[in-house]
């Protein structure tokens, strides 16, 4: 990218969640998605193993439709690769593709320098579609190691989730929040987002929010209520101490006032907060009918004796409301009955991705979520998600906005 490229760009900042959108990063699915087999796609996170062709095309529609509402769309695989055109982001990679503690110093060592010597695209390609032991050369490392694992296990392991660019980083006002991602199938993810906003020109000068080595946050569970207002959900993915280190970086940093911590059932299904709310207008949330009214939430704000002060549990819908300044949240149920909310919100009927007020992306199964939003006045961009779906996530998972306009 030339020097001229830097100046057209908006300036990274992302204050809520509903603001026209201007520029997405996304993943489009690639050879990784091909590693899955019925042997490891458990371990690695889907629940059944997609049509790969398929869902490129789905992707390529999700990002076409996200084009004809003028935003620009950077996709990871593309801002990797110019990355790695810095020696020192090359030389990163190589060193954090290897596990040395599984593979034994004598295969590192020669993994880690047959790496090194890839162009910055192959190498990209490895990072995230990983490497068998057939697939890296006879003549890099003889070892026991490699002698006792079957020519089609992973030395490097692929990243099929890195689909969901939502949850390996967030963007909070002008800064990055790198995710500390809680499930060893995706520890690497972060490692890549790391590499591209070090050293892509276009991100060189962003400061960061949180870093991947803290206690686990992930993106999905950080929504932005609004200027100086974040909702974090506590988890399966998120613990009570990233939480709250999350909110002691925003406050230090002025970034916001309100942070609620909001616990959220451990189970697959509402793995982060997002797959049960998510903001489909200034003043409106799209939500899962069983939580609604179990839904609560601990206030932190800033306090000069104690660093942050905790308190509640109060009703989440009340708290948002209050410190988002306005008399109440409207809220739109996923589906009619329980058994289609169920249904819906299990396909991320919940999962929307605003890209302006009262305008979402939405995957067109959820019929009956889909009605109910254009009945409360929201246009629905219905894209296709059959494969998409697989690895449980829907637009919003799918994105990682990085710059929107104020309210």
């Amino acid at each position: 990218m030339t020097a001229p490229d830097l100046e057209v760009h908006e300036q990274p900042r992302v204050e809520s969640e509903v603001g026209p959108l201007r520029t997405v990063l996304l993943h489009r699915p690639g050879d990784e998605l091909k590693r899955l087999t019925p042997r490891n796609n458990d371990q690695l996170l889907f629940d059944s193993i997609p049509w790969v062709d398929r869902a490129q095309e789905e992707h390529d529609a999700f990002a076409e439709t996200l084009k004809s509402r003028d935003v620009e769309v950077l996709l990871l695989v593309d801002a990797l690769v110019d990355a790695l055109g810095d020696e020192r982001a090359h030389a990163a990679a190589a060193d954090t593709a290897v596990d040395r503690r599984r593979v034994g110093h004598e295969l590192a060592d020669a993994l880690s320098s047959h790496l090194s010597s890839m162009s910055a695209a192959a190498l990209a390609d490895v990072l995230m579609a990983g490497m068998t032991f057939e697939e890296l050369p006879a003549a890099e490392g003889a070892s026991l190691v490699r002698k006792m694992h079957h020519p089609h296990d992973f030395v490097v392991d692929p990243l099929p989730n890195l689909l969901f660019t939502r949850d390996s980083s967030v963007w909070i006002g002008n800064r990055v929040a790198i995710a500390s991602l809680a499930l060893p199938a995706r520890n690497r993810e972060t490692a890549l987002l790391d590499l591209i906003y070090a050293y892509h020109p276009r991100f060189r000068s962003a400061g960061r929010a949180y870093g991947a080595h803290s206690a686990p946050v992930e993106g999905g569970d950080v929504l932005l209520l609004a200027p100086g207002v974040l909702a974090i959900g506590v988890g399966d993915r998120t613990s009570p101490a990233g939480a709250e280190s999350l909110a002691r970086s925003v406050f230090a940093d002025g970034l916001a006032h309100t942070v609620l911590a909001v616990p959220i059932a451990q189970d697959r299904a509402t793995m982060h907060l997002d797959t049960v709310c998510t903001m489909v207008d200034r003043d409106a949330v799209v939500m899962y009918p069983a939580v609604r009214d179990t839904l609560v939430a601990y206030p932190l704000q800033p306090d000069d004796a104690k660093g942050v002060r905790v308190d509640g549990p109060v009703p989440f819908l009340e708290a948002a409301a209050s410190a988002m300044g306005i008399d109440r949240l409207r809220v739109i149920d996923t589906g009619l009955d329980p058994v289609t909310a169920e249904r819906e919100q299990w396909d991320d009927g919940n999962n929307t991705l605003a890209v302006a007020p009262g305008v979402v992306v939405a995957y067109e199964r959820n019929v009956e979520t889909n009605a109910r939003l254009e009945e409360a006045g929201i246009e629905v961009l219905r894209i296709r998600g059959s494969e998409l779906g697989t690895g449980r996530g829907g637009p919003r998972c799918m994105s990682c906005p990085i710059v929107r306009a104020q309210l």
